[in-house]
C-alpha cells in the first residue's frame, strides 16, 4: 500500500491529459463539502430525545453534565460548535501537514482524508446513538476536521502546477466542489432522515452511517485519480493582467511573480498576514450565516414560507415544521449552488481583472448586501432575502477559490499548497468568530425577548464591519520584497526533495 501511494507512482506519463485531474479533485471536494450542509441536522438533533419536541436540560446542569446527559436534548448553539470544530481542525491540519503533502503527494493525502472524513461520520453515528455530543465533536469535528484539511488542500498545488496559464480557473475547479457538497448532501441527508425515521428515532444514526460509507468510497476514487506533472512539463502562457515579476523586473512592478518564496519565509512577510486577514474577515462574514442557513430562514419568515403569513415558527405544528425543515434544507442547498458557482466564476474572472480587484468587489459589494438583509426580512420579502444571500454566497465561495491563485501570484508556485495550508488557519479563526457571532447574538436577543424573526439583524450589521476591515487589508497587499525569494540553489534542492518524495 505504501508503494501504491508513493508520489513517484502518480507522476503523469507523456501525453497525459491535464483535464483528467479536476474530476478527481471534485470527487473529494464534493464529499467534504457536506460540512457546509450540516445545519440540516441541527433541528432534528435538537429533539433527538424528545423526538417530536425538544426536552430542555435543567438550568441547574453544568456544562460537563450537559455533555454526557442522555435524558435531555442539545441546544442548537451547542450543536453549532461542531461546525466550528470543522474549520478549526481544517485550518490546523492544513497548516501542520501542508509541507508534508508537497513531498508525499496528493494521493497519499487524499487517502488519509477519506479515512478521517468517512470514519468521522461513523463515530458521530455512535455519538447520536449513545446521545453523547462529545463523540460527535470528536468524530465529525476533530477527526473529520483533519480529513477536511487534508482533502481541501490536496489538489490545490497540483492543479496550479497543471494550469499555470489559468490559475484562478484551476483553483476554482479545485475548490468549487467544496462549496457544492451541501447542494447534494443536504437534500440527501433530508431524504435519508425521513426514510430512516421512526416514532422512536429521528433517523440520524442510519443517515450518518450511509453518508459516511458513500463519501469514503468517493474520496478513495478521487485520491487514486490524482496525477502530478513531471519536472520537465510546461505550457506556454501569458498573464492577462499586470506585469510578471522576474529576476530582471523589479518585484514592485507587478502582482505576479515567476520566482518562489519558501513556506518557512512566507509567514514572515507582511503580505502573508494581510492575506490572512483578507481570508479571515471574508470567511467570518459568510460562515456563520451558512452554519445557520436552515434555521435562519425558517425563523425569520415562519409560516410565510408555507402560505401562513403572520404565523411565527414556534406556533407551527409538527407537520408544518416538517415542511419548514424541507424548505430550510432546500435553502441551504440553494446557497450551496451559488457558493459553487461563485467559486469557478469569480476565480476565473480574477484571471482577467486581477485578484486584488476581485477582492475589492467582494468586500465593497458584500457590505452593501449584508446591510440590506435586515430590511428584506422586516418587509417579509422572501425572494429579496434569498437573492441577497445567494449573491453573498457567490462572493464567499469566490473568496476561497481566488485566494490560492492570489498566493501563487505573490509567493510563486513551489510551495503554494503548503503556504495555502498555513493561511487556512485564518479559516479556523473565522470558524470560531463567525458561528459564535451568529449563534450567540441570536440567543442573547431571544433571551431578552426579541422575536426570533428579528434576532439576526444586529449580527448582519456586525458582519458589515468585518467586511470593511477586510477591504483595508486587501488595499495594503503588494509584491513581496526581494530578500524573501529563494535562490536558484535553494529551489533546485527543494525540487529534488519533492521529486524523491522525501523531506
Amino acid at each position: 500500500m505504501a508503494g501504491l501511494l508513493a508520489r513517484e507512482r502518480i507522476v503523469a506519463k507523456p501525453g497525459f491529459n491535464r483535464w483528467l485531474v479536476p474530476p478527481a479533485a471534485l470527487a473529494i471536494h464534493l464529499s467534504i463539502g457536506m460540512a457546509y450542509g450540516f445545519s440540516v441536522f441541527w433541528l432534528p438533533l435538537s429533539r433527538a430525545v424528545g423526538i417530536t419536541a425538544p426536552i430542555p436540560c435543567p438550568d441547574s446542569m453544568s456544562f460537563f453534565q450537559r455533555m454526557v446527559a442522555t435524558t435531555c436534548d442539545w441546544k442548537i448553539s451547542t450543536l453549532g460548535w461542531m461546525f466550528t470544530l470543522f474549520f478549526v481542525f481544517l485550518g490546523s491540519s492544513a497548516a501542520l501537514f501542508g509541507r508534508w503533502l508537497e513531498h508525499a503527494g496528493p494521493r497519499k493525502a487524499g487517502v488519509v482524508a477519506a479515512f478521517c472524513w468517512g470514519g468521522g461520520f461513523m463515530i458521530s453515528a455512535l455519538g447520536v446513538h449513545l446521545h453523547q455530543i462529545w463523540l460527535l465533536w470528536l468524530g465529525s469535528g476533530v477527526i473529520g476536521g483533519c480529513g477536511l484539511g487534508l482533502g481541501y488542500i490536496s489538489p490545490v498545488s497540483t492543479l496550479i502546477k497543471w494550469f499555470p496559464d489559468r490559475r484562478g480557473m484551476a483553483t476554482g475547479m479545485a475548490i468549487m466542489g467544496f462549496g457544492g457538497g451541501a447542494m447534494i448532501g443536504a437534500p440527501l441527508a433530508d431524504i435519508l432522515m425521513k426514510h430512516f425515521a421512526t416514532p422512536t428515532s429521528i433517523g440520524v444514526v442510519e443517515t450518518f452511517i450511509t453518508m459516511g460509507a458513500i463519501y469514503f468510497v468517493a474520496m478513495l476514487a478521487g485520491a487514486f485519480g490524482y496525477r502530478v506533472p513531471p519536472p520537465e512539463w510546461s505550457v506556454a502562457w501569458t498573464p492577462r493582467h499586470r506585469a510578471i515579476t522576474t529576476e530582471h523586473v523589479p518585484p514592485g512592478s507587478g502582482m505576479i511573480t515567476v520566482r518562489h518564496v519558501h513556506v518557512d519565509r512566507a509567514w514572515k512577510t507582511p503580505q502573508f498576514w494581510l492575506l490572512w486577514g483578507v481570508l479571515c474577515l471574508n470567511v467570518s462574514a459568510g460562515i456563520g450565516v451558512i452554519g445557520m442557513a436552515s434555521p435562519m430562514i425558517q425563523e425569520v419568515f415562519g409560516g410565510r414560507l408555507i402560505d401562513l403569513p403572520g404565523v411565527a415558527f414556534s406556533a407551527l405544528n409538527d407537520a408544518q415544521k416538517a415542511q419548514m425543515a424541507t424548505i430550510g434544507a432546500a435553502f441551504a442547498a440553494l446557497l450551496s449552488l451559488f457558493n459553487i458557482a461563485g467559486r469557478i466564476s469569480w476565480a476565473s474572472l480574477s484571471d482577467y481583472i486581477g485578484r486584488k480587484r476581485t477582492y475589492f468587489i467582494f468586500f465593497a459589494l458584500g457590505a452593501v448586501l449584508y446591510a440590506s438583509a435586515p430590511t428584506a426580512g422586516r418587509i417579509g420579502h422572501v425572494g429579496l432575502f434569498v437573492a441577497l444571500f445567494c449573491l453573498i454566497l457567490t462572493m464567499y465561495g469566490g473568496g476561497f477559490a481566488t485566494i490560492p491563485a492570489y498566493l501563487a501570484d505573490i509567493f510563486g508556485t513551489q510551495f503554494v499548497g503548503a503556504i495555502h495550508g498555513r493561511l487556512l488557519t485564518a479559516w479556523s479563526a473565522a470558524g470560531i468568530l463567525g458561528p459564535v457571532l451568529v449563534n450567540y447574538i441570536r440567543e442573547y436577543q431571544i433571551d431578552r425577548g426579541v422575536p426570533a424573526a428579528q434576532a439576526y439583524n444586529v449580527t448582519m450589521y456586525v458582519l458589515v464591519g468585518l467586511l470593511v476591515l477586510g477591504f483595508f487589508c486587501n488595499l495594503a497587499v503588494g509584491p513581496v520584497d526581494e530578500r524573501y525569494y529563494m535562490t536558484d540553489a535553494e529551489l533546485a534542492r527543494e525540487r529534488g526533495l519533492a521529486a524523491s518524495g522525501k523531506g
